[in-house]
């Protein structure tokens, strides 16, 4: 099976697509082959949608098999969309991108150092997790600096040992970190994952590949 694709050509296909376990989201102007792959890749029903009309939907939102976080910019009908297959939550404030600041699997939540914590509160009830707020090797955009599922965590590779244990210790998963597309430490730019599967940016390298196998449990 194949493991790499691009969006149109661009390798950061974490940045337009959302896995959120049974389901990944994409926006319309995704290529015929993009949908096969990570269809097939994740073993998962996509879902078609924009989110403030665009294609970013990565970095619009994100979520768990409780219910999806999105910005508090979405339109009605996008909304409506979403709300076919999980609870919807706005994001609403000037921190909206909720898939730059929020990671999140089902038992944990990531969000950005200076996200307020009446904000925080309330993603965590939503999603019914815990959460931390924390950046991952320096980057506070946590959603786009590491990947999760309930499996593991994939995390950027300038988080020290010492964040590293402490993020394993709050999660209860394994945690590891790793790069993408041949270097890039925004692992979650380039990585589409789930319990089930995973599909990368297509410049990302064998090694790297082996690394993402290795933190969620895919290899034989």
């Amino acid at each position: 099976m194949e493991r790499t694709t691009t969006f149109a050509g661009d390798p950061h296909i974490g940045v337009f697509a959302r896995a959120l376990d049974d389901i990944v989201i994409v926006p319309p102007e995704a290529t015929e082959e993009f949908r096969e792959k990570t269809r097939a890749a994740l073993d998962a029903e996509l879902v078609e949608t924009t989110v403030q009309g665009s294609a970013i939907i990565g970095s619009l939102l994100t979520g768990n098999r409780k219910g999806i976080v999105v910005s508090g910019l979405a339109a009605k009908e996008e909304i409506a969309i979403l709300a076919e297959y999980r609870e919807v939550m706005l994001l609403t404030g000037s921190m909206n991108a909720a898939g730059n600041v929020i990671l999140v699997n089902d038992k944990v939540a990531f969000v950005h150092p200076e996200m307020e914590k009446e904000v925080a509160e309330e993603i965590g009830s939503f999603l019914n997790v815990k959460v931390m707020a924390t950046a991952f090797g320096g980057i506070r955009t946590v959603g786009m600096a590491g990947a999760a599922t309930e499996k593991g965590i994939i995390v950027n590779p300038r988080t020290t040992d010492t964040d590293v244990a402490r993020i394993a210790e709050f999660a209860g998963v394994p945690v590891g970190t790793g790069t993408i597309n041949m270097g890039s430490g925004l692992v979650g730019t380039g990585l589409l994952v789930s319990p089930k599967g995973y599909i990368a940016g297509a410049q990302t390298s064998g090694f790297e590949l082996g690394r993402i196998e290795d933190v969620f449990g895919f290899l034989e």
